[in-house]
């Protein structure tokens, strides 16, 4: 059997910018194996599976990395959304549609947005409420990513894994010198691994550019050397900005930048709302732009 793909961009208006997506919107009939050497033939950071809904939603989606299949992601479902949308899966969209995605960890929305006939954006809400993990010694994360003690910012939060579905070691540098010295030393994510923390590490740092941050996410034991677009990271730091911010209700934004070091500039739009205190929604959303559609074959 012959399997359909598209491929996209995500977080970006432009082809050839953003995060690389591939999605195959009639995946049934695949294995886990066949998911996966699929997923490792592209070698993009994640490829998404769409399968019919098993819970009464929209559709069931599958997200492998080029190592691992994966709970959630970002890019991922603004990407499959985008691609199902605009492929007529939804037929015409005249004003904001909402699909749900049933996941391994749990039901992620998306809400699509069109003008004059064509998507323009897409927006997910994370599928899990924010989780605050264990913190890290500055050290370590220093030496994983190659940048100087004092180029670690504490003053808001600790190096520290977060989640909103997909968990992240956050990390706040300095400034974006800081930010764009950082490199991959494996024997520092390896002895994270070996603490038993999460070595998807995400860099930021806070500008006022045009952008309110610019960020990086290194994965290399998940196959993934750096991502141009991590909307699972960015969405995660909405909800950990927001729980530090010195307010008790009320939506936050931030316009997020990641992927310039490596020549493929993303753009990410993140929100958090918190009532009484306390974060009780995370959203990340951006645009698309499709690139390229071809065919499979398994016989």
């Amino acid at each position: 059997m012959n399997y359909q793909y598209y491929i996209c961009d995500v977080f970006t208006e432009r082809r050839f910018g953003g995060n690389q997506l591939a999605v195959l919107p009639k995946a049934q009939g695949l294995t886990k194996e066949q998911m996966q050497q699929i997923t490792r033939e592209f070698n993009f950071s994640e490829t998404a599976f769409v399968l019919p809904a098993e819970t009464g939603h929209t559709r069931r989606v599958r997200i492998f990395t080029p190592a691992s299949e994966i709970p959630f992601a970002g890019h991922p479902n603004v990407g499959t959304a985008f691609v199902l949308a605009t492929i007529g899966e939804f037929g015409e969209i005249n004003s904001p549609h909402t699909t749900i995605f049933e996941e391994e960890a749990g039901l992620v929305s998306v809400t699509i947005h069109a003008a004059e006939g064509k998507i323009v954006s897409c927006e997910l809400a994370a599928p899990q409420p924010l989780s605050l993990g264990k913190t890290v010694e500055t050290e370590l994360v220093a030496s994983a990513v190659s940048v100087n003690r004092d180029d670690i910012v504490t003053d808001t939060h600790d190096p520290q894994v977060c989640s909103v579905g997909l968990p992240f070691m956050f990390t706040e540098l300095r400034n974006r010198a800081a930010l764009e010295r950082a490199r991959i030393n494996m024997s520092g994510f390896e002895a994270l691994r070996d603490m038993g923390v999460n070595p998807q590490m995400y860099v930021y740092t806070r500008v006022s550019d045009g952008f309110d941050i610019r960020a990086r996410m290194f994965a290399p034991l998940s196959g993934v050397a750096e991502d141009p677009a991590t909307g699972s990271a960015n969405c995660t730091l909405g909800g950990l900005l927001a729980h530090h911010e010195q307010v008790t209700s009320g939506m936050l934004s931030w316009r997020i930048a990641q992927g310039v070091e490596m020549g493929r500039p993303s753009t990410l739009a993140a929100r958090a709302e918190k009532k009484d205190g306390v974060v009780t929604g995370t959203w990340i959303g951006g645009a698309s732009v499709l690139v390229s559609e071809g065919t499979i074959y398994l016989d």
